[in-house]
């Protein structure tokens, strides 16, 4: 029995076994956990494994490193819109994208990217890799797929979706969580579909 063998048994010996997609939360919850409490530049494999109750040797079956692990977990918990099947509230499904927004900001998941996209040394392949696969793999989030969604339904014009509109939403809402620290709340958010992002698409919000 290798040592490396033998550590990874030691630290999970007396400990439930998890298969599946049991196993596979647990190691997507850790490595977000880990990266948003230690920065991304301090995630390790074994920290990582240590979080998720499960050996070494499980991850490195499946992940070369830690950053590939953590840029899996991401994507698989990005959260995902669910505008109106018949695009009939397009201010209610923008305020609630962006709702969706500030709660995912706040959660493990978001403070990672946060520390990815912020930390003044990062690597520019993991900043890459992270628009590659986490955002541009769902064709964007929150308020593009809201306004893609009601363009496809022929509510809005797609020709005034150019990526400063797809944008304000996202960037509003950073600026004011960067601003004060705190969750924007809800008056807020719908101040920005009302003030912002509505007369971006030629509405006001009773037409909306």
């Amino acid at each position: 029995m290798s040592a490396e063998t033998g550590a990874d048994a030691a630290e999970t010996a007396g400990r439930t076994r998890r298969r599946g997609q049991a196993l596979l939360d647990a190691i997507y919850t850790a490595a977000v956990e880990e990266a948003a409490a230690a920065g991304p530049g301090r995630l390790t494999m074994d920290a990582i494994a240590k979080r998720a109750a499960t050996a070494r040797s499980t991850l490195y079956r499946r992940w070369a490193d830690p950053v590939d692990l953590l840029l899996d977990a991401l994507a698989a918990l990005h959260p995902v819109e669910q505008p109106a099947p018949g695009a009939d509230d397009l201010r209610g499904d923008l305020v609630a994208s962006l709702r969706l927004m500030a709660d995912w900001a706040f959660s493990p998941a978001g403070r990672a990217v946060m520390a990815i996209v912020a930390d003044p040394g990062r690597d520019p392949a993991a900043v890459e890799a992270l628009f590659e696969r986490v955002f541009a793999r769902r064709g964007g989030t929150f308020t593009k797929t809201v306004l893609h969604h009601y363009a496809e339904h022929g509510r809005i014009d797609a020709a005034r979706l150019t990526p400063v509109v797809l944008d304000i939403g996202e960037a509003l809402v950073t600026k004011r969580m960067m601003d004060t620290g705190a969750d924007p709340g809800d008056d807020y958010l719908a101040a920005i579909v009302d003030q912002a992002i509505l007369p971006a698409v030629g509405l006001t919000p009773d037409t909306a």
